[in-house]
């Protein structure tokens, strides 16, 4: 699939948000803590997505009621669902100045169509020595989920299934989606968000 970017300008990709709150101390500590600067952009990337893949689990996963939002908040409870988590691995590669978007798929919420559909958040990161956009997904691992940092072939958490009205969104945003956004800061059971509440499109 050929990624397309919302803006030309890779700056937009670098951009502080309210939910992308790379400036709050415990972001900052963590920056200082994952890069260095012997690393190289690609092994940065790597290294954030990894943590936030492995340490902050998700809240479903888990089975947690807890909803986080903010990338300080993801940071500091250690756990948030796709749309969180991708706040916070945005916000430790923006702080880093490597541009990092938003990317969505519609999935299946569990096994059927018939459980409903929702969106799934992951990122899109821009390397500048490769000269292209790459898709990554720290949502989590899993028995049946099993994604990698790749620069030669995605491996992302899902696959989309087409023949079940599943689909894959080529644009890669400047800012997280406001539906997503706006579900989290609206729920306080992050159980009950997953099952009933989560937007199912674009």
């Amino acid at each position: 699939m050929q990624l397309v970017p919302e803006s030309v300008s890779l700056e937009d990709y670098l951009i502080e948000l309210d939910v992308v709150d790379y400036s709050h101390s415990i972001i900052q500590d963590k920056v200082v803590e994952l890069f260095t600067d012997e690393q190289t952009e690609v092994e940065k990337v790597k290294k954030a997505f990894e943590f936030v893949r492995d340490h902050i689990s998700h809240s479903w996963d888990i089975q947690s009621t807890k909803v986080t939002c903010k990338a300080s908040e993801v940071l500091k409870n250690k756990e948030g669902i796709c749309y969180a988590k991708s706040n916070l691995l945005a916000a430790l590669l923006r702080s880093a100045g490597i541009p990092t978007g938003f990317c969505y798929q519609r999935l299946m919420l569990f096994d059927t169509p018939e459980k409903g559909y929702s969106l799934h958040t992951l990122n899109g990161v821009f390397l500048h020595s490769l000269n292209r956009w790459i898709r990554i997904d720290a949502r989590g691992n899993k028995p049946g989920v099993k994604a990698e940092f790749s620069i030669n072939e995605e491996k992302l958490a899902f696959s989309v299934q087409e023949e079940f009205e599943e689909k894959d969104y080529p644009v890669i945003y400047t800012k997280p989606n406001e539906k997503t956004i706006a579900t989290l800061r609206e729920s306080t059971n992050a159980v009950q968000m997953y099952e009933h509440y989560l937007p199912d499109s674009l």
